[in-house]
């Protein structure tokens, strides 16, 4: 395993987006968010996204200068255009807009239409809870996975974040897909030629497996909770394509490298005149931990809350270096 300092991982990261065209102050945000990614341990949409996310420029489909702009506003509710620029930037920046709609309302929402992809999710969820600010968001995709009882894709495999913000800074994030592996995860458990450790689709027969490869193949992921995960798909489609007035799965076409216009939705809760972070934190740890009083079925796995293994991973990174691909690195540091 190759690992690198953080801050060799980020300025190189930046080089690259500066090569792309990226403004100064827009490559450091860019390449600070996707080395962090890397950094807490979701490697299929940090480092190892790039390639596609430099095909994309590339190709056009993203804009490396495009900033949101907002279309309507109502109350606590704004729609903003990405008009599609660098999706991770202008999630983000969508993201601090609901924050601050929230310090003014108690409740903030943004929808976005014609972003792209905003490669990790939770980033977007951390921002809010390092804020103190409870978050939902969530993104439609192409048609990449089959709806309960069908064959072939016809709903996306729409990430959802909820972040729950702790006094202590163990913030509670739970970054998902809608299918049981993200694309990502697949691609990385084939690359290594590793088995799922569960069933994660179907292959080309038809059969349930846990080849990454033969579910990449077939493109026959399986939604989460089966019906249940199909279903949430298609209502996170909907709703956030109707609330921005952005295009839905359907519209996304199925190429991969000209995946673009998604649609966004984020939403904040400020709890600060609700009560303290401290009163808020007590009722979150005992949650807590009664969760960890939970007979583990193996008692050398730990039960942990969503975010706890971010922290772990993030911990042991910075102090032992970032793990990254060797080709990809080589790569992007010629």
């Amino acid at each position: 395993m190759l690992r690198v300092p953080f801050e060799d991982l980020r300025t190189v990261l930046e080089q690259a987006m500066r090569r792309l065209g990226l403004s100064p102050d827009r490559a450091h945000l860019c390449a600070r968010l996707f080395a962090e990614t890397t950094r807490d341990g979701v490697y299929s949409h940090g480092l190892n996204r790039f390639p596609r996310f430099r095909a994309m420029v590339e190709n056009g489909s993203i804009d490396v200068s495009a900033t949101p702009t907002l279309t309507t506003a109502f109350g606590s509710i704004e729609r903003w255009d990405g008009h599609r620029g660098i999706g991770n930037l202008n999630a983000r920046s969508s993201m601090q807009r609901a924050i601050e709609l929230a310090r003014t309302s108690g409740i903030g929402a943004v929808a976005l239409a014609n972003s792209n992809h905003w490669m990790r999710g939770g980033a977007f969820g951390w921002q809010a809870a390092e804020q103190g600010v409870f978050a939902i968001c969530w993104s439609n995709t192409l048609p990449n996975v089959p709806a309960w009882g069908a064959t072939s894709p016809s709903i996306g495999n729409n990430p959802l974040i909820l972040a729950v913000p702790r006094a202590n800074g163990h913030h509670v994030v739970l970054d998902m897909a809608m299918s049981q592996f993200s694309y990502g995860a697949l691609a990385s458990y084939a690359k290594r030629g590793q088995p799922l450790p569960v069933p994660g689709g179907y292959d080309s027969a038809g059969h349930l497996t846990e080849d990454a490869g033969a579910i990449e193949a077939s493109q026959r992921a399986l939604p989460i909770g089966y019906w249940k995960g199909s279903g949430l798909a298609l209502v996170l489609d909907m709703i956030g394509a109707m609330l921005s007035g952005g295009l839905a799965t359907h519209q996304l076409g199925l190429e991969p490298l000209r995946e673009a216009g998604q649609s966004q939705v984020f939403l904040a809760v400020d709890p600060s005149n609700l009560g303290t972070a401290e009163e808020l934190s007590r009722v979150a740890d005992g949650i807590l931990d009664y969760l960890r009083h939970a007979k583990p079925v193996d008692p050398t796995q730990p039960i942990r809350y969503p975010g706890e293994q971010t922290l772990l991973v993030r911990e042991e990174n910075m102090r032992l270096g970032v793990p990254v691909d060797p080709d990809i690195w080589s790569d992007l540091s010629r």
